[in-house]
């Protein structure tokens, strides 16, 4: 079964997507996310200079060995442009050999572990009444599991927080994150991490005060913190039981985790900027961390995160796949698909895509009392209506970033 064509789709309809698109001469067809954050048309060029031509004629049953040829016949290995173009690539292959097979792509990855994925939504607010409303509001849309993240007294704009205003693509509509601001150039938040050290314990206390000890509730620390600082936020948190707490230091400094681990029995969550099993040797070895965070899409696709999560449960480390918006339909079903799969499997991060989003993805996946399943139709079960897609182009869009009062751009 030879490749026969490969389409490289580029849409925007509630956010900028890359979509692979492999045909094979029996006509199957396979779709994988390449979509990076506010680097999209690197990956874009990426794939139709670099990785397109090398694939006409090539066996798409041949699995493993295209994702050893694109890896290791480049010299110029790892990184994410690279690792997100294989990761469509292999993806793509796997819809379309589950889809030769006529099966779900889970049941070729070993067949169900579990009923459904323990999915968490993203609750956030500037204000503590703001916060409980998000809460209540994801309870409502059936969430069993939350993410809370806060305004801090005296910054205007951080990570994390929904506004009704600010993307002019979503003005009136309360978007829970989608930072990737659509414009010419990233957009300016402030931040200091004296002030969110001190807030941040108020608002989990006053959280499980109002919510019980039951709720499942995750915060994200994105990378903003010394080693000493994570450590002092871990300690603070644990009197309120969280399920992780996520990027609290830069995790290109794995050393800096066992300093925090020093300090803190507080669960750890790092990861999603990593793209290779590489990136974890030290930290899963040591065991430094408690779940991994990368997704499919970033991470050189289903079988190249496989790998790190096989390696992760060596070690008792399980799952928790980045899954916001950022994340195509086609990117979300290949987790869900793994997901399944595996035995080590945590929680899946799942934000609800725009009805633009899945006009143009078209999806077969089932969310029910607060989880996922990524449902029964051969292969990923993700159509992609191409003639929909071809209603949004592109719009430039960067995420932001941060300085501190004196100027300083600090970590975003």
């Amino acid at each position: 079964m030879k490749i026969t064509h490969a389409d490289v789709i580029v849409t925007s309809p509630d956010r900028n997507f890359v979509t692979l698109k492999l045909t094979t001469d029996d006509g199957l067809t396979g779709l994988g996310d390449a979509t990076l954050n506010g680097r999209e048309l690197a990956v874009v060029a990426y794939l139709r200079e670099h990785i397109v031509p090398l694939l006409i004629g090539r066996d798409a049953h041949a699995i493993e060995d295209t994702w050893q040829f694109l890896y290791r016949s480049a010299y110029w290995r790892r990184g994410p442009v690279t690792m997100a173009a294989i990761a469509a690539v292999d993806v793509a292959l796997w819809d379309i050999k589950a889809k030769a097979a006529g099966m779900p792509l889970y049941q070729l990855l070993g067949g169900a572990s579990r009923t459904g994925l323990l999915a968490y939504g993203h609750a956030s607010g500037k204000t503590l009444d703001e916060l409980f409303d998000s809460v209540r509001q994801h309870q409502e849309k059936g969430y069993r599991a939350i993410r809370v993240q806060t305004g801090v007294p005296g910054l205007k704009s951080i990570y994390g927080i929904a506004s009704n205003a600010t993307f002019e693509a979503n003005t009136g509509v309360r978007y829970d994150h989608e930072p990737a601001q659509r414009g010419a150039l990233p957009a300016e938040e402030d931040w200091d991490t004296r002030s969110y050290l001190r807030h941040v314990p108020t608002v989990f206390e006053a959280v499980r005060n109002e919510f019980g000890p039951e709720l499942p509730l995750l915060h994200d620390g994105h990378h903003r913190m010394t080693p000493i600082q994570a450590a002092q936020l871990g300690k603070s948190l644990e009197p309120y039981d969280l399920f992780w707490l996520e990027d609290v230091t830069p995790a290109e400094n794995p050393e800096a985790l066992r300093l925090v681990r020093q300090h803190t029995t507080t669960p750890l969550a790092i990861g999603e900027i990593f793209n290779t099993v590489w990136d974890y040797q030290q930290i899963i070895r040591e065991q430094l961390i408690d779940y991994v965070r990368s997704a499919v899409t970033h991470t050189g696709g289903i079988t190249h995160l496989k790998r790190v999560l096989e390696y992760a449960a060596q070690y008792q480390i399980k799952s928790g796949m980045h899954g916001p918006t950022d994340i195509s339909p086609v990117g979300m079903a290949a987790a869900m698909h793994l997901g399944l799969s595996i035995h080590n499997f945590g929680i899946q991060e799942y934000m609800q895509h725009g009805d633009k989003t899945n006009s143009v993805f078209e999806q077969s996946f089932t969310w029910s009392n607060g989880l996922l399943h990524p449902g029964n139709k051969p292969g990923l079960g993700v159509d992609l209506n191409v003639d929909e897609a071809g209603k949004y182009p592109y719009e430039t869009a960067y995420l932001p970033y941060n300085r501190l009062a004196d100027g300083t751009v600090h970590d975003w």
